[in-house]
């Protein structure tokens, strides 16, 4: 296992890279002088791709401070990104919050066919649902279901965003209170599950082992946490893992040995895009990750499924639904006005 005596080693050379690369001298203060606003996102997103928020965020802040259009807006968005996430050492939810209001306000008419906008706006917008459903007490944001629902209706209908889909499928079974739409979110999740989306693979996986909205199925359950295992994008590994882990732990062992051929059939059916090396695995994170068990001591292979695809980048949507407009808001416009 890697010492923290070692990843400050790495961490130390990943920093003399970037400053190689045309980061510039220090400045008195400590902080770094770009040369340029290009340079510092190119260096700040490779370094957040590579796990190094401690090194991404200054060059992010720099890009997003000092860049105009579309590098600016990137710079803002990984800002956020990384801002937003609870595994990394600069988590700050106030800012991640005021810069994904920002990138929203600033791009309410974004064309859902300019690829170079609109995944990143339908990812803001789902992020942004998070948070209003949720609420921030410490950015003054009070919870509200409804505005956030939009959110997620925006991003999965004009943008035609899987993920927003995915959130959205988890309204409508109402989390469980029976206040959703059971069928139209056991739906959707059928065929987010069909286009690959590991997320969706997972939950339903999870519904069939419960039997909960759906017939509970054991070797189904198995099959779908397999696939999800296999199309687990790197920010959601951890919990699919989880889910993975208990199916597997559960299962009996008929069903564990039949259930690669099912796998197998699915795998030719329904291809995830092709996983791309996971750059922020890359660096040594791959062998700090636990030893999973069941609870009887036996060992859950889940390094056979490799370290999990980047997704740093959103996927540019490839049709779809088309921009159809959500129900009780002419334009994103209407939805910010209600914050």
């Amino acid at each position: 296992m890697r010492t923290s005596k070692n990843r400050n080693l790495v961490t130390a050379a990943v920093l003399a890279a970037v400053l190689a690369a045309g980061a510039g001298a220090a400045t008195a203060a400590g902080s770094i002088a770009f040369e340029t606003p290009q340079v510092a996102f190119e260096q700040g997103l490779g370094a957040y791709k590579a796990g190094y928020y401690e090194i991404a965020r200054p060059a992010l802040e720099f890009a997003a401070d000092q860049g105009e259009g579309d590098q600016r807006f990137l710079a803002e968005f990984y800002l956020a990104r990384l801002l937003a996430d609870n595994t990394g050492n600069q988590t700050n939810h106030e800012r991640a919050y005021e810069l994904y209001q920002k990138i929203a306000n600033e791009n309410a008419d974004t064309d859902p066919d300019d690829v170079r906008r609109a995944p990143y706006v339908a990812r803001t917008l789902t992020a942004l649902a998070d948070y209003v459903r949720r609420g921030l007490p410490a950015a003054g944001l009070k919870a509200d279901p409804e505005r956030a629902t939009e959110y997620l209706e925006f991003a999965a209908t004009f943008f035609n965003d899987r993920d927003a889909q995915f959130e959205l499928a988890k309204v409508y079974l109402g989390s469980g209170d029976g206040g959703g739409d059971v069928r139209r979110g056991t739906h959707n999740l059928s065929i987010l599950v069909q286009q690959g989306h590991a997320g969706a693979q997972a939950f339903l996986a999870d519904l069939h082992w419960r039997g909960k909205f759906v017939n509970k199925d054991e070797h189904r359950a198995l099959a779908l946490a397999t696939m999800a295992m296999e199309n687990a994008p790197a920010s959601e590994r951890i919990w699919i893992e989880d889910t993975y882990q208990s199916i597997y732990c559960g299962a009996s062992p008929n069903t564990r040995q039949t259930v690669g051929g099912t796998v197998a059939e699915w795998r030719r059916m329904f291809r995830a895009p092709a996983a791309r090396p996971d750059r922020r695995m890359a660096l040594g994170g791959a062998e700090l990750a636990p030893i999973r068990r069941c609870a009887n001591g036996e060992p859950v292979d889940t390094t056979r499924f490799g370290p999990g695809k980047a997704d740093d980048s959103p996927v540019v949507p490839l049709g779809g639904a088309g921009p159809a407009v959500p129900q009780g808001a002419s334009t994103l416009r209407d939805v910010n006005r209600r914050q």
